[in-house]
């Protein structure tokens, strides 16, 4: 019987959509990431695509992360190369994208959706970077959220893990719109259609320049938090204890060391 693919790609003239296809709630494990890899490999520059849309399959959730298996010390690393992959190609790339978000945004899929130019939320959508409670910390988001909601609310979700509501989310501006479920796709499809009205020419050149215009060197910001997370933290006893215990179900016993 052949697996359904783990990422989803479906073209409608100028519009790439890129489903996270790990129902129930779209976990990303290293083989996911690699499928994601190729799916934005496989998309040309504009303006033959111009705009990506981003979404997870089912009813319960855009992402719950990456698989907390593949930060094991055997895995971590190509896991981690493997998910920044993602982050750089889209970085430097020329689309506009776009997030939608229904349920569970988490961990590494938040960083995702955070990282999109528009992040389109449904109502039950709920956001989070819950990495801390397992010992461990986002990089991506470590370099996006100061950029995105101040470095005092960047620490305050990092370092306490809490999950917001759509509503919270927005507040903070970290979400574009909130709507309600049953109108996700309707507000997806008015936001693609507002900008497929604009210049092809000028849309990419204006994100460029306001991405410029905030000061953030991601590529090495990026480079140095992957660094930091490889050569310091996963060296800990209490990121091993973290995810381990994760995997077996139990509480963690930290030593602080």
């Amino acid at each position: 019987m052949t697996q359904a693919p783990r990422i989803q790609v479906e073209r409608t003239g100028a519009v790439a959509r890129v489903t996270l296809n790990r129902p129930p709630v779209n976990v990303l494990d290293i083989a996911a990431l690699q499928e994601l890899n190729a799916a934005l490999d496989s998309l040309p520059a504009p303006p033959e695509v111009r705009f990506v849309v981003f979404a997870g399959a089912g009813e319960k959730a855009f992402s719950a992360g990456v698989e907390v298996g593949d930060h094991t010390p055997d895995r971590v690393a190509g896991m981690l190369g493997t998910f920044h992959r993602v982050f750089r190609t889209l970085w430097a790339s020329d689309w506009i994208t776009v997030a939608a978000v229904h349920g569970h945004c988490l961990g590494g899929g938040m960083e995702l959706a955070t990282a999109c130019d528009f992040v389109l939320a449904a109502r039950s959508a709920r956001f989070g970077q819950p990495e801390i409670k397992l010992a461990c910390f986002p990089p991506v988001a470590a370099v996006l959220l100061p950029a995105l909601v101040g470095t005092r609310r960047a620490l305050e979700l990092i370092l306490t893990g809490r999950t917001l509501t759509a509503e919270q989310a927005h507040a903070l501006g970290l979400v574009t719109e909130v709507v309600e479920d049953s109108e996700l796709e309707t507000a997806t499809e008015t936001l693609l259609k507002t900008l497929s009205e604009l210049s092809p020419a000028a849309l990419p050149l204006a994100r460029r320049a306001v991405l410029r215009a905030a000061g953030l060197d991601f590529e090495r910001a990026l480079e140095e938090a992957e660094k930091f997370y490889l050569d310091v933290l996963m060296k800990t006893h209490d990121a091993a204890e973290g995810i381990q215990a994760f995997l077996e179900k139990r509480r963690p016993v930290w030593a602080g060391k």
